[in-house]
């Protein structure tokens, strides 16, 4: 379970900076930038929270349906939230490729595709899917107190 919670941590960490830098990204304006972090920080955590409960996960972007699968190896009050964190794994990954290249074929940029309520929402999600990650590693680490998660 080390192994398992040190590199859970280390994806939080990740997942954190991304999600940070997603925040500045918005304020500038550049929000398929904000989309882009956004998704990658949901898609860090939840890896980090299959990993913690021994899922392997293939190299994918979109794990919702992993998280739909075994659903039941986690606690209840993450289980609650199992189809949000999968209808935003969904979401996000459908985005991605939109947020970095733009709609190739039709000729428009990803500004043109990707707004500000999109980043907004990205950003919201990631925020929030990444504090119950948070949690939920506590948990794991036999730490369920609330506390500041900054240690990751």
């Amino acid at each position: 379970m080390d192994a398992l919670l040190k590199l859970a941590r280390a994806y939080l960490r990740q997942a954190d900076d991304r999600l940070a830098d997603a925040a500045r990204a918005l304020e500038k304006g550049n929000h398929p930038y904000a989309l882009r972090l956004s998704q990658e920080s949901v898609e860090l955590s939840l890896k980090a929270s299959l990993r913690i409960i021994g899922i392997e996960y293939p190299k994918i972007h979109d794990v919702s349906d992993l998280l739909l699968a075994y659903r039941e190896r986690f606690p209840g009050w993450f289980r609650e939230k199992i189809d949000f964190l999968a209808e935003t794994s969904r979401r996000l990954s459908s985005k991605r490729e939109l947020s970095f290249y733009g709609g190739e074929e039709a000729l428009l940029t990803p500004e043109e595709l990707i707004s500000r309520e999109d980043a907004i929402d990205a950003l919201e999600r990631a925020s929030k899917t990444l504090e119950l990650v948070k949690r939920l590693i506590h948990h794991y680490s036999g730490n369920d107190r609330e506390q500041d998660h900054r240690d990751f």
